[in-house]
């Protein structure tokens, strides 16, 4: 609001000279505050410029650290590094929690071209970060699988198993 009021000069629209049918008085209730621009005020209008600037840069900025983290996880997952999976997940919430706070603030940024692209570019990383994920789980699921078999097996002297299950069938 600021901005506007140093950016915009209160100015009253004069009625229109020949209108026959308008009063003096209804005249002056037709009066309408108008803002028209400061003569010299581009330094005000770059002003708001830069503070949207300021905000896509943020925002921009908040992206492209959960997308890091999101980066690193699924390259520590493909190449069969060692990862702390809390620690991931602590430092994905923590940015996902300021990207979605950043969107909730500043949602008139969504149409932003840079930043929709930029959050493309992220889902896109999200969804290959799941496939991975998945992938990394399902195995995990299998080998645990098999090692509940195997103590199973070795912890059973086939009492309360059927003859089937001992013959292998």
């Amino acid at each position: 609001m600021q901005v506007q009021d140093s950016a915009a000069a209160m100015v009253i629209e004069q009625p229109v000279a020949g209108t026959e049918m308008m009063t003096t008085d209804a005249a002056a209730d037709a009066l309408l505050p108008v803002l028209l621009p400061i003569v010299g005020s581009e330094a005000v209008a770059d002003g708001a410029d830069a503070a949207r600037s300021d905000d896509v840069r943020g925002l921009l900025a908040a992206i492209r650290r959960l997308e890091g983290i999101v980066e690193e996880e699924t390259v520590a997952l493909q190449t069969g590094q060692k990862i702390d999976f809390d620690d991931f997940s602590a430092r994905k919430s923590r940015s996902m929690l300021e990207f979605v706070r950043l969107m909730r603030a500043r949602m008139h940024l969504g149409a932003e071209v840079e930043v929709t692209e930029q959050i493309q570019r992220l889902r896109e990383k999200l969804e290959r970060n799941r496939s991975v994920l998945e992938m990394h789980y399902d195995a995990v699921r299998e080998v645990a699988g098999i090692i509940v078999k195997a103590i199973k097996e070795a912890e059973s002297d086939g009492t309360y198993t059927g003859r089937a299950a001992q013959d292998g069938k």
